[in-house]
């Protein structure tokens, strides 16, 4: 019980609304990707800063190896760790896939994100000759989104099965997959057979994925009642 009072109290104490952001601290990051923008105005494309203490670089695909090196061994940034990378896809767009990379600088306690784009045919040059950290998600990219990765010194599958199809991450990627693993018992192993599912599984009367969710339902209008005359 008491346990039970202790997180109500510590819920309604902490607010989940983001705090505002000094105006200084914004201008220190708009001051920092101009600093980075005049060292390297060929691959730098756009500056900008997102929700008050974002700062993001938008660079050609050409340069993410010059842009990353710099970030990493230049002495007023030191970004040296690489937190996180990952792939969206937007097939609306010509350049369909874009490339989102995380920083982290522990001498600055600073962070940055770097972004660029690609197609499906054209690749992307691998960071793991800066960032060795970048091997394994540059081999799930791969997996997920078949974005390919040159210079890569192992590029292969890491998520999926041996012998997979498809890249499971796009949005082009049916939801029921291509193929089904199952075990077969006359030949006592598992077996990897093209997938067949009835129609009543591929048929969905949802008006919304949302609709499931109270916050989400269409209101029901009430009929209105007849008014009575006297």
């Amino acid at each position: 019980m008491n346990l039970l009072k202790f997180a109500r109290r510590f819920c309604s104490s902490h607010s989940t609304i983001r705090p505002a952001v000094p105006a200084s601290k914004t201008a220190r990051l708009k001051d920092f990707g101009i600093f980075v923008s005049e060292c390297i105005p060929k691959y730098i494309q756009r500056v900008q800063v997102q929700n008050g203490d974002e700062l993001e670089l938008l660079i050609h695909p050409e340069g993410v190896v010059p842009t990353m090196s710099f970030l990493k061994d230049n002495h007023f940034s030191e970004y040296k760790s690489l937190v996180d990378m990952t792939a969206i896809d937007v097939p609306g767009r010509a350049y369909r896939f874009e490339l989102i990379y995380n920083l982290l600088s522990l001498s600055y306690n600073s962070r940055i994100r770097v972004r660029t784009y690609t197609d499906e045919i054209t690749p992307i040059e691998s960071l793991c000759i800066v960032h060795k950290g970048a091997n394994w998600y540059e081999r799930e990219i791969w997996d997920m989104f078949g974005i390919y990765f040159s210079g890569h010194p192992d590029l292969r599958r890491l998520l999926t099965d041996y012998g997979f199809q498809g890249n499971p991450l796009r949005k082009d990627f049916p939801l029921s997959g291509f193929s089904e693993i199952r075990y077969d018992d006359e030949v006592q192993r598992i077996v990897q057979e093209p997938l067949e599912l009835t129609q009543e599984f591929r048929k969905f009367d949802l008006e919304s994925p949302w609709e499931h969710f109270p916050n989400f339902r269409k209101q029901l209008t009430q009929p209105e009642e007849p008014k009575i005359s006297n």
